[in-house]
């Protein structure tokens, strides 16, 4: 038996997905920028996958790009935004973001100054650090949506009304990577500027993502090529990739409220047998309404967090120490910005749901952790 607790790294594929990818593959292979009858069926099915996945945000089809996925979405958008900064600049962010954000702002640090946002011990941004920080020669302020390690889910809308307040010529950008098709998100009503989201963390498939971008909003161009995307990013459309994400989209519209309160209700459940059943650990996820549905960080004391993983992965259980991109990184970068502690830090580990999961899963789960956790502590005494 396999339990595929890793869901923030990436999902499996539906089902429905899956056939849509194949299909495509299979009948529909022509290139959307070819002139023939092929060329127009390919680009008809991406224009309804664009409409698609802007359903989830609320945003208009033509304020969606398709992209290679997060990591570069974030990329266009912070470069094309600060490639335009001017020297005596600054850009606003957090110690506790993605690699695809912390070190694409880090960058431009000889032409942007970079602050950064204090957070508590959950994550969550210091409303009264930020005012200190925007000021008149703010040129960009990128906060992530629902944290990746620990799952906070900041405050978007009071964030992005103090930076516009401060400065509306401003831009703000999200990464909504973890957010997106799990938190409910309109971007009619949160005045952000850019927003990225990636397909397979919705149960799509990798290699595609997208990038909203508000109307009105002008990026400077860091890939240059054939036009296709408006000159954001160039290059021929992947298309089974693209076509397949917005059936996973529409997946989640139509499953969005059974699916996000399932989520909630399984995290709760694995915080409270967790707790129950192991000595000396700590919950570092919020079990209110700021913290993700599907994201759940535990620490164990005088444990090493990638012993436990090897341990549980014998026992066809996946789980995570954090993000999969920081993975080979030394320490966590995150984790030491939250102040964890050090007790506890080494020993931490994320439990992240998805569609398959489900409570039957619960007890073997924590049984094996449980028992996994005892053998490493008299190993490590």
């Amino acid at each position: 038996m396999e339990f595929y607790l890793d869901n923030s790294a990436t999902t499996k594929v539906k089902p429905q997905v899956l056939h849509r990818i194949v299909d495509i593959n299979e009948n529909c292979y022509g290139n959307p920028s070819s002139l023939h009858r092929m060329g127009l069926e390919i680009e008809k099915k991406i224009k309804q996958a664009r409409k698609s996945s802007a359903k989830i945000i609320n945003a208009k089809p033509e304020e969606i790009y398709f992209t290679g996925g997060g990591t570069e979405s974030n990329n266009i958008a912070i470069s094309g935004i600060l490639y335009g900064a001017t020297t005596g600049q600054n850009v606003i962010t957090t110690k506790i973001e993605h690699a695809s954000v912390y070190n694409t702002c880090s960058h431009f640090k000889d032409k942007a100054e970079v602050r950064y946002v204090d957070t508590d011990g959950m994550g969550r941004i210091n409303i009264e650090s930020l005012k200190e920080l925007v000021d008149e020669n703010t040129a960009l302020v990128s906060i992530m949506h629902v944290n990746n390690e620990v799952g906070i889910v900041q405050d978007l809308n009071k964030i992005a009304k103090i930076v516009k307040e401060k400065n509306k010529c401003t831009k703000i950008h999200v990464d909504a990577v973890q957010s997106y098709g799990k938190v409910k998100i309109d971007v009619n009503i949160l005045p952000v500027d850019t927003m990225s989201f990636s397909s397979h963390k919705i149960h799509g498939p990798k290699g595609v993502g997208g990038l909203f971008i508000r109307s009105g909003i002008k990026l400077n161009s860091i890939v240059f090529g054939g036009g296709q995307e408006k000159d954001i990013r160039p290059g021929t459309e992947n298309t089974p990739g693209i076509v397949g994400f917005g059936e996973a989209c529409e997946l989640v519209c139509s499953e969005f409220k059974e699916e996000s309160n399932k989520l909630n209700e399984l995290k709760k459940l694995y915080a409270k047998r967790l707790s129950e059943e192991i000595n000396d650990m700590k919950i570092n996820s919020s079990m209110e309404d700021d913290g993700a549905p599907h994201i759940l960080s535990v620490s164990f004391k005088n444990v090493r967090g990638e012993v436990l993983l090897h341990y549980l992965e014998q026992r066809g259980i996946y789980v995570s120490t954090g993000s999969a991109c920081s993975s080979r990184a030394k320490g966590n970068r995150i984790l030491e910005a939250l102040k964890l502690d050090r007790e506890y830090a080494g020993g931490t580990i994320r439990i992240s749901l998805g569609y398959f999961n489900n409570a039957d899963e619960v007890e073997y789960v924590v049984e094996n952790i449980k028992h996994s956790v005892n053998e490493i502590r008299k190993i490590m005494k």
